[in-house]
C-alpha cells in the first residue's frame, strides 16, 4: 500500500477516534517498514474490527458503503446477476432504479469480479454503481436467492417433467392435467403469497413473446417481480381460471371472477384475502390481473386518509344530515372506496339501517348489510338499488354510479329521506355536476340532492424512518409559492412564505426497501353545495362560474392540498405533481 493510502488510513482512524493516537502511529509505521497488509495488521493488533475495516476501505477507495443485513431485495433485482456468479465473485445486486443497478462487492479491487460485472451490464444494457459490503453482510444477504429462487427452481423442474410425462401440447391439455398437487398450483401459490406478504395491491401476469412476466403494484407503482418460462404460461393462467371458476376454454374474450386465498404464517396463524380476477386476451395470450382485497384489514379514519381542516369539517357536517348525496370522485385506483368505508365507519351506529351495494365487497363491516352485485344474473347497481329502497334503509352506499338509471334512483333516494354515498368517475369535484347532467339528471334535482362532492388522488408517503429535510430548487419553490397564494389564509397559518421554504424526501432505508416511500395518503378537494352554486345551476350552467364560486367558498384544490402535505413532510412535490397535473 502506497504512502497516499497510508495517510488516508491514518486520517480515517484519527478523525473517527479509533484507538490511541500514539498506538496508531506506531502500527502504521511498523506495517509500512515490514511492507504488511495494513488492514490485516490493524485487525491483528485489535485496533479495528471487520465492519470498521470495510468502512475504512470505502473511505480509501472512495466507494460508498452498504450494509445488507436487514435489506429485503426484490426478486426482479436478484435476477440481474445469477446466484452462481454472485457467490463466485462475491457481488450482489440489491437495488434497481430504472436502468441503474446498484451492486455490492466484497472486494471492489478484484479485477475478475469487475470484468464479470462489466459483462453482465453490457449484456443487459445496464449502468452499474458499485458499493462495498462486508463479507458477513454479503453472506447474510445472498441467502435471499434461495428464499424464492430454490423453491421456484424446483417447481419449474417439476413442470418440465410434467410436460414430458403427460405430453401436454395444448391449453385444454394443460387444464385437464392441473390438480391440487401439481407444480403449477405451487407456482401460483408462491406468486400470490409474495404479493400479499409484500403488501401489493395488484398482481399482473403478462404473457410476452418469449416469457411470462409477473409484476406487483406497490404503493400505486408496478414493479417487475418474476420471469417464468413461456411454456408454462397456459398452465399458470388455467390454474388461476380454475380457482376463479372461469371458463378455461374461453380465451377470446375477457372474463371476471374471484376466489379466496388463505396464507399461513410461520407462527401458525392464517390470513385470508379475496382476489378479484380479470382476464384479457392479448396477441401473446391471456393476461390476468388479480386485485388483492384484504377484507380483514382495519378501515382507517378520515384524518389518517388525509382529509384535514376545511375538508374534514365539511364532510363531518354533511354526513350528519338525514338525507342527500355524498359523491367521491376520481380515477380507478384513487382510493374512492376506502374513503366511503371511512364514512360508513363513522355512520355505523345501532340506531340506523345501513345497506350497501358493492362490486366487490372490499371490507367486511359488522353491523352493515353488505351486498355483492352479480351483473351476470341481472343483479346490477340499478336493480339492487330498487330492492334496497324496500329494505327500510336510513343510509345507502352504492359502489359506483355508472349509468342514468342508477343516477336517477340515487337522486330519488336522496330526495325521499335517505343519505346516499357513492362514487363517480370525473377528474375533480367540480366535474361531478356536469357529469350528472350528462347522465340526464335535471340541474334542479342535482342542486336539491347533492350535499358534497369529494375529489381525490393517492400519493406515496415519505418513509418516516429515513425522512430528511432538503431545499427545493428555484422552480419548485415558485410552484409552491404560486399554489399557496391561492389558499385561504386560515388554511396556511402554519406556513410563512417569507421564510426559507423547506421540503422533505426519503433517503432510503431497510424499512422502506431503499425506496424512500412507505404507504400512501390522499390529496383531496371538497365542494359543498351552497345557495350560490344552486343559483348558478338555476340559470345557464358554467364550469367556470362553479369553479369561481368554489374558490369563494375557500375550497382547496387537490394540488393545493398536496402542496400543504409536502410542506408538512408527508409526501414529495414530485408525487403531487404526478397525480394532479393532467
Amino acid at each position: 500500500m502506497n504512502e497516499e493510502y497510508l495517510e488516508k488510513v491514518h486520517s480515517y482512524l484519527i478523525s473517527n477516534k479509533i484507538g490511541d493516537k500514539k498506538q496508531i502511529n506506531k502500527v502504521i509505521k511498523e506495517a509500512k517498514s515490514q511492507n504488511l497488509d495494513i488492514f490485516n495488521f490493524l485487525a491483528k493488533k485489535k485496533i479495528i474490527d471487520e465492519g470498521e475495516i470495510v468502512k475504512l476501505k470505502a473511505y480509501i477507495l472512495d466507494i460508498p458503503f452498504v450494509d445488507l443485513k436487514e435489506f429485503v431485495i426484490d426478486g426482479f433485482v436478484l435476477k440481474e446477476i445469477p446466484e452462481k456468479a454472485a457467490l463466485f465473485y462475491r457481488i450482489m445486486p440489491f437495488e434497481k432504479e430504472g436502468n441503474l443497478l446498484k451492486v455490492a462487492m466484497v472486494d471492489p479491487t478484484n479485477i475478475d469480479a469487475l470484468d464479470a460485472l462489466k459483462f453482465i451490464s453490457v449484456k443487459h444494457n445496464l449502468e452499474t454503481r458499485i458499493y462495498i459490503v462486508s463479507l458477513k453482510s454479503f453472506n447474510t444477504a445472498v441467502k435471499q436467492y434461495r428464499k424464492f429462487g430454490e423453491e421456484l427452481e424446483s417447481v419449474l423442474k417439476n413442470v418440465d417433467q410434467q410436460i414430458v410425462d403427460k405430453d401436454i401440447t395444448s391449453k385444454s391439455d394443460v387444464a385437464e392435467n392441473i390438480t391440487e398437487e401439481a407444480p403449477v398450483s405451487k407456482i401460483v401459490d408462491i406468486i400470490i403469497s409474495h404479493a400479499v406478504e409484500g403488501k401489493a395491491s395488484d398482481i399482473h401476469i403478462e404473457p410476452n413473446e418469449n416469457e411470462l412476466r409477473v409484476r406487483y403494484r406497490l404503493d400505486g407503482v408496478l414493479h417487475n417481480s418474476l420471469i417464468l418460462p413461456k411454456k408454462i404460461s397456459a398452465a399458470v393462467i388455467s390454474r388461476v381460471k380454475i380457482l376463479s371458476n372461469l371458463k378455461i376454454d374461453e380465451t377470446r374474450k375477457p372474463q371476471d371472477g374471484r376466489f379466496r386465498f388463505t396464507l399461513s404464517s410461520s407462527g401458525g396463524s392464517e390470513n385470508s384475502v379475496d382476489l378479484r380476477i380479470s382476464t384479457f386476451p392479448t396477441v401473446n395470450g391471456e393476461k390476468i390481473v388479480m386485485r388483492i382485497l384484504d377484507t380483514s384489514s382495519e378501515v382507517g379514519s378520515l384524518e389518517n386518509l388525509g382529509i384535514w381542516n376545511r375538508g374534514f369539517d365539511i364532510i363531518n357536517e354533511n354526513i350528519n344530515k338525514p338525507f342527500g348525496i355524498i359523491l367521491v370522485t376520481g380515477p380507478t385506483g384513487s382510493g374512492k372506496s376506502t374513503t366511503l368505508y371511512a364514512l360508513l365507519k363513522i355512520l355505523n351506529k345501532e340506531g340506523v339501517n345501513i345497506v350497501t351495494l358493492e362490486d366487490p365487497v372490499e371490507y367486511f363491516m359488522v353491523g352493515i348489510n353488505q351486498s355483492q352485485i352479480k351483473s351476470e344474473i341481472g343483479y346490477t347497481f340499478s336493480s339492487g338499488l330498487r330492492s334496497i329502497l324496500r329494505q327500510d334503509p336510513d343510509i345507502i352506499m352504492v359502489g359506483e354510479i355508472r349509468d342514468k338509471e342508477t343516477a336517477e334512483l340515487a337522486t330519488h333516494a336522496a330526495l325521499t329521506g335517505h343519505l346516499v354515498l357513492s362514487t363517480l368517475h370525473t377528474n375533480n369535484a367540480i366535474g361531478v355536476i356536469p357529469r350528472l347532467i350528462d347522465m340526464g339528471i335535471e340541474p334542479f334535482l342535482i342542486s336539491s340532492s347533492l350535499n358534497v362532492a369529494v375529489g381525490q388522488r393517492l400519493v406515496r408517503k415519505i418513509c418516516q424512518h429515513c425522512k430528511e429535510e432538503i431545499r427545493p430548487t428555484k422552480a419548485i419553490e415558485e410552484i409552491i409559492k404560486k399554489e399557496l397564494a391561492g389558499i385561504p389564509k386560515d388554511q396556511k397559518n402554519d406556513f410563512d412564505l417569507n421564510d426559507e421554504i423547506k421540503i422533505f424526501q426519503g433517503r432510503g432505508c431497510s424499512e422502506c426497501k431503499k425506496s424512500g416511500t412507505s404507504g400512501r395518503i390522499g390529496v383531496y378537494e371538497v365542494l359543498s353545495m351552497t345557495p350560490e352554486i344552486e343559483a348558478i345551476m338555476s340559470s345557464k350552467i358554467s364550469d367556470t362560474d362553479i369553479e369561481k364560486e368554489a374558490k369563494n367558498q375557500g375550497m382547496i384544490t387537490m394540488k393545493q392540498d398536496g402542496i400543504l402535505k409536502v410542506l408538512k413532510g408527508k409526501t414529495t412535490i414530485e408525487e403531487v405533481l404526478r397525480v394532479t397535473e393532467n
